[in-house]
């Protein structure tokens, strides 16, 4: 059996030690995806500031619509006369009770196009909130992708070194049965102890690394890791080149598109401080009706209608302004920069995660041959050993030699695996849609329509 055939069956033996009771279905790497997609908080979290971003939509459009007023009023109110009758004066006294309702109407025709801009930077705001949902989609994907290999790497690791403790023992039990009849001396004897007991803290010590990694497993998916299958890199799924790896990069991912929604909010900004200096024009209607009952029983009434457009020209109001404008500008080109480093860090990381997978790459062949041939030193050392020819401890160092190279195949195949979901993450094509998960996908557009042009309500779309 060649080196990455018995690794291949050490990852599969090793699958059984993931497994909890009960569970006779193997798990794999697409179905834990979907499930971190599905029941991860931090996700679900990040929608809903979604959903807050779209509502800032219709706030800015409430300003192209009416506003309405309706007023109403009562009270007593006590009038006192005097009157000159003659040399006299003659006082009366009666009380009235005024009423009256009212209603005002007011529509901004003109605001030195506050509205328009303010609507351009709150959809602006939900594209970015948007682009941050992704960033988040990724992050969860990525990191159960990681913490899903980490088991089945840590798994196989455990077997390699229960495989070990099991050869050592048997090193041993043939090294003091060599004793007893004169071949070897007690210093070979000691050396086989001394490296069973460093084989049975090794096995401990991956027994506790993969206690880690189940646990983690179980924060970031949500369940216990039931029988793990191995899983397989995404190449396909990623550009073929690095310049192609790098273009992506620098427009499809979230960051980057996040930061470039940013700098259109703050221009926004800037055109919606310079609109407090043009004057705003309004269309005013108010109507009212008053009744004033008075002792006698009658009601006067008066009733007004009045239409009225308004213009306002600011003149000077001390100042803010100005200095809002100024403070706006400063803000884009901070925005502009923030976009710039983005940019560089993109750039950086998928140079970075290109490196990393082709290493796991020419890692996974160097160690499969590393792998073969400690198999074949090993079994000519112990025939040697047997002979007379070797030593005890050449036995034990090369059997350390092939635990070695097992544990770096492991560990190269899971960075292989990992980097290509790294690499996927780093142009911005780590998504459900993108990988084909089988479960529903969230759409923020569907919470996006049901709320722009909504005129009133105070009922969510999920009926809240």
């Amino acid at each position: 059996m060649g080196g990455g055939q018995r690794i291949r069956a050490i990852m599969i033996a090793a699958a059984a030690i993931t497994g909890t009771s009960g569970q006779s279905t193997a798990d794999t790497l697409l179905g834990a995806l979907v499930q971190a997609y599905q029941v991860n908080p931090q996700l679900s979290s990040q929608r809903a500031i979604v959903r807050q971003a779209d509502e800032g939509v219709p706030q800015a459009l409430s300003d192209y619509r009416p506003r309405v007023n309706v007023t109403a009023g009562a009270g007593n109110r006590l009038t006192s006369q005097e009157t000159a009758v003659g040399p006299a004066l003659a006082k009366d006294q009666y009380w009235t009770h005024p009423r009256s309702i009212g209603i005002t109407a007011q529509q901004t025709l003109f605001n030195g196009f506050q509205t328009a801009n303010r609507t351009r930077a709150a959809e602006s705001n939900v594209f970015a909130a948007r682009e941050t949902l992704r960033v988040i989609e990724q992050t969860v994907l990525l990191d159960a992708a990681t913490v899903y290999m980490d088991v089945v790497r840590d798994a196989a690791i455990l077997e390699v070194q229960r495989s070990n403790v099991r050869m050592l023992a048997e090193i041993l039990r043939q090294t003091r049965e060599r004793f007893k009849l004169g071949e070897v001396t007690k210093t070979d004897v000691a050396q086989a102890e001394a490296q069973l007991a460093a084989g049975q803290s090794q096995m401990l010590g991956a027994d506790s690394t993969l206690t880690t990694s189940r646990a983690t497993y179980r924060r970031v998916i949500g369940s216990n890791p039931g029988t793990l299958e191995p899983g397989l890199p995404v190449d396909q799924l990623s550009p073929r080149t690095l310049a192609a790896a790098i273009d992506a990069g620098m427009i499809a991912n979230p960051s980057v598109r996040a930061a470039v929604y940013g700098v259109d909010v703050a221009r926004l900004q800037v055109k919606i401080a310079e609109g407090a200096l043009y004057p705003t024009v309004t269309l005013r209607g108010d109507a009212e009706r008053v009744n004033d009952i008075d002792v006698t029983g009658l009601i006067p009434n008066q009733s007004s209608l009045s239409v009225r457009v308004g213009v306002t020209i600011p003149i000077y109001q001390g100042g803010a302004e100005y200095s809002t404008i100024r403070q706006s500008k400063e803000t884009l080109t901070q925005r502009r920069l923030d976009l710039a480093t983005t940019r560089d860090q993109a750039r950086a990381t998928v140079v970075q995660v290109w490196g990393q997978l082709r290493a796991a790459q020419a890692q996974i062949q160097a160690a499969q041959e590393q792998v073969r041939t400690s198999e074949v030193a090993l079994n000519g050392v112990r025939m040697e050993a047997r002979a007379g020819m070797r030593t005890t401890l050449d036995v034990l160092i090369v059997q350390q030699n092939l635990v070695n190279a097992r544990v770096n195949l492991v560990t190269a195949q899971h960075d292989r695996v990992v980097g290509s979901y790294n690499l996927l993450s780093a142009v911005g094509r780590l998504s459900p849609r993108t990988l084909g998960l089988p479960t529903s996908i969230y759409d923020p557009m569907v919470h996006y329509q049901q709320v722009r042009d909504a005129w009133w309500g105070i009922r969510t779309p999920n009926g809240q």
